[in-house]
């Protein structure tokens, strides 16, 4: 961040610094007197609603910056998904034969991170959503390769610390899913889904419908494991009842292995966003 100001007025930092060695008395001593952007009571109103929406959109957004982080791949998928050395302890023997998606996902974010690397490091950066299962695989992989990647962690009652594998100054915590999603999708290059439970379903349809309605621009749309997303979600029946479009099952791809997917973001010829959707009565 720079030092270099432009005002004739003091610092927010000098002066919460000079509030803080105040002399005490009962009027310094009251929350009133409390510096407002120093006063976490304060900013935490119900009415301050509208500021930290504010505040967590510009935070990331800000650091993010500093960091040189152009654009990134995302990575959504399930945090129950274990290691291959560690699916023994699956709780079902579906997320034990599941887990071979987790190397796939290392290797996926290794590739990426390399060849992001071979051009600075700041484009096609992994970002996941910075816990267990194929996320930590997403920022293992990255750090395999010797680069950095971004986690952004949601605060939930059952949450851990983020996984070991996320670089510390973009490891990022929110409280908004909304503004946490606007970060994912923001300043991505590709999506890629791997298998997963509600949180990768609501991502997976949040980020698809964007670009289904040109809210949002094409860019790669992967689904890792094709026999799981056809036995969970009826694609071909939607577009028959006419809810979707045919051309809607354009939109993304099926891949099995991390060399698939790698090998359609580097062939992808950049797409506008739809102007129109396919299917519907003006």
């Amino acid at each position: 961040m720079s030092d270099d100001r432009h005002s004739r007025f003091p610092d927010a930092h000098s002066d919460r610094d000079r509030a803080e060695h105040v002399e005490l008395t009962p009027q310094s001593a009251s929350r009133a007197y409390s510096l407002a952007f120093a006063d976490e009571e304060f900013l935490c109103r119900e009415e301050l609603r509208p500021v930290r929406l504010q505040l967590e959109l510009l935070k990331a957004q800000l650091m993010l910056d500093e960091q040189g982080i152009d654009s990134t791949i995302v990575m959504f998928g399930g945090a129950r998904i274990p290691s291959p050395a560690n699916k023994e302890s699956a709780r079902t023997q579906t997320l034990a034969d599941l887990s071979h998606f987790y190397d796939e996902a290392r290797d996926f974010a290794r590739m990426m991170t390399e060849s992001s690397m071979k051009t600075g490091g700041r484009k096609n950066v992994i970002v996941t959503g910075g816990g267990p299962g194929v996320m930590e695989a997403g920022n293992r992989g990255a750090q395999d390769a010797g680069g950095k990647s971004v986690g952004l962690s949601i605060v939930l009652p059952h949450e851990q610390a983020p996984n070991g594998y996320v670089t510390p100054e973009l490891s990022f915590n929110f409280h908004y899913f909304a503004i946490r999603k606007m970060h994912f999708l923001m300043r991505a290059a590709a999506i890629t889904v791997f298998p997963g439970g509600f949180g990768t379903l609501d991502e997976l349809f949040e980020s698809l419908t964007l670009i289904q309605t040109g809210r949002m621009e094409r860019v790669p749309f992967i689904l890792f494991g094709r026999a799981f997303w056809e036995k969970i979600i009826n694609w071909d029946a939607l577009a028959d009842a006419g809810t979707i479009s045919e051309q809607d099952l354009e939109l993304f791809k099926f891949v099995e292995t991390a060399e698939e997917a790698a090998e359609i973001i580097h062939n992808w010829s950049p797409e506008p966003a739809r102007d129109s959707l396919p299917g519907r009565e003006r």
